[in-house]
């Protein structure tokens, strides 16, 4: 077993005690805060709960709890990036407090410990986060000193190969130590290859050449396996796009359907319903910076505010798109600025020729002379994307999903490019949180790919909680 297994597995393993104990601390916390001399000064005892049997109920729903972390998927070997994980404990500890309401309610016990039952959830989550969080930082510090790395052999130099080698050697809490690069695969290298794992100088692989023959790689990874090393390799966007299949048998005859996501029947749903709720709140607390952007733009260069285009959505169908208008209205290009529209396109056309730093279907025209100086000050901080979440409570966008693309760039899509159609585009996605306009149009859609087949409520919440670190970073914005 590698250094870097018995690490994961070490860490899997505390978080079992761990949890245990943050579970046990709050149930005692919201105890001892209930019949503090503050709070019952404030909200008398009129029914006493003896602290024998309170710890009795407590030990059954701490085993509850710890049930619906591990449904959750908080007890997997692999560690999951953190954000993710907070988003799994909130999910769950919501799910646990609601069950501990319903007995409460259907047993009738603690009938007048509502306080309780808001302070134990908020308690339980507070200290499992707080766990978790140091469990994380303990194992990013391992990592960090070279502790537990795994030592990885790559294979190929395609572009996402040598980020990958620069993301590695950079960023040591990522925990790989690459210990050779095979740029070109021949004999001599496979001799090499097979060398290396056999003497344990290397206990990962990497296969990030697109080039290779079939028969090749299923040899390197024959290999691999052979010498009980940990495989891995880059997906295209081909492979991506199929890996999500339905088996019907008809007549005795298996027919397999590919399935083009996880959004159907009860995800499309809930989706929906928490893209509403969501939307709604966001509006309310984004409503004072609304406002200021408005009378801003208004001084700037007076109406329309709010720049509307059409844009490409779910399955190819087109919706006005709501933003705020970031470029002088002589330069605007929408629907409200139809009179002046040809000669905008022709000017928007020689700034992408001069000036895109992005070459594919969508161009980003950098340094862009067209932007008012409020309109930069917007886009830099995505105040210009706030009246997105109008579009969201109509239903032509989700709070999180692919980018929303134009007619006229839509039309330049390779056919897997069109993948990202399959579901309605997000305000915020995996790209946004991922390099914004920095990346290349084809690892856009790799990752708008990815998920779509991979979507939950968790990958939802982790990419809503990451978006404003990618916003404060200001990487990638234009």
């Amino acid at each position: 077993m590698s250094i870097m297994r018995r690490l994961d597995l070490a860490f899997a393993a505390l978080l079992l005690p761990i949890d245990a104990l943050a579970l046990f601390g709050a149930a005692i916390s919201a105890y001892a805060l209930r019949y503090s001399d503050a709070v019952v000064g404030i909200r008398p005892i009129f029914t006493d709960v003896s602290f024998e049997m309170y710890l009795g109920w407590s030990a059954i729903f701490v085993g509850v709890w710890m049930a619906l972390f591990m449904l959750a998927g908080l007890y997997t070997i692999q560690p999951r990036r953190f954000w993710s994980t907070i988003g799994r404990v909130l999910l769950a500890s919501t799910a646990g407090i609601m069950i501990v309401v319903a007995t409460v309610f259907f047993g009738q016990a603690f009938t007048t410990s509502r306080f309780i039952l808001l302070a134990v959830w908020g308690f339980a989550t507070a200290y499992v986060i707080v766990g978790r969080t140091f469990l994380h930082l303990a194992r990013r510090s391992l990592l960090r000193h070279g502790i537990g790395h795994r030592k990885l052999v790559v294979i190929g130099q395609s572009r996402s190969a040598l980020d990958l080698i620069t993301l590695y050697r950079q960023h040591k809490v990522n925990g790989f130590t690459v210990v050779k690069h095979f740029k070109q695969w021949s004999a001599s290298s496979e001799s090499e290859y097979t060398k290396m794992l056999d003497s344990k100088k290397a206990d990962a692989v990497l296969l990030a050449d697109p080039n290779l023959s079939p028969e090749t790689s299923q040899r390197i990874h024959a290999i691999a396996e052979l010498f009980h090393a940990d495989f891995r390799f880059l997906a295209n966007p081909f492979a991506s796009s199929i890996s999500r299949i339905e088996i019907d048998t008809t007549g005795g005859i298996p027919v397999i359907e590919t399935k083009r996501t996880r959004l159907d029947g009860w995800g499309r749903i809930f989706k929906r319903l928490f893209d509403v709720i969501v939307a709604l709140v966001l509006i309310i607390l984004t409503s004072p910076i609304m406002i200021i952007a408005v009378i801003a733009l208004m001084i700037e260069d007076g109406l329309p505010v709010v720049y509307v285009s059409e844009r490409v959505g779910e399955r190819g169908g087109l919706f006005p798109f709501y933003k705020f208008r970031s470029m002088w209205r002589k330069f605007s290009i929408g629907t409200q600025f139809k009179q002046s529209a040809k000669e905008n396109l022709a000017l928007e056309k020689k700034l992408i020729e001069a000036q895109s730093i992005k070459s594919g279907p969508v161009p980003k025209i950098a340094n862009d002379p067209r932007v008012t100086p409020v309109g930069r000050f917007i886009r830099r901080w995505s105040i210009d994307e706030l009246p997105q979440f109008f579009n969201v409570l109509k239903g032509d966008l989700s709070l999180v999903g692919p980018r929303a693309h134009l007619p006229r760039e839509v039309a330049n899509y390779q056919p897997h490019h069109r993948r990202v159609l399959a579901i309605k585009p997000g305000i915020t996605g995996l790209a946004q949180i991922s390099g914004r306009s920095d990346l290349s149009f084809d690892d856009e859609v790799s990752l708008d790919t990815w998920y779509i087949e991979h979507w939950s409520p968790a990958l939802d919440i982790y990419i809503l909680l990451k978006t404003p670190f990618a916003v404060f970073k200001g990487n990638g914005t234009y």
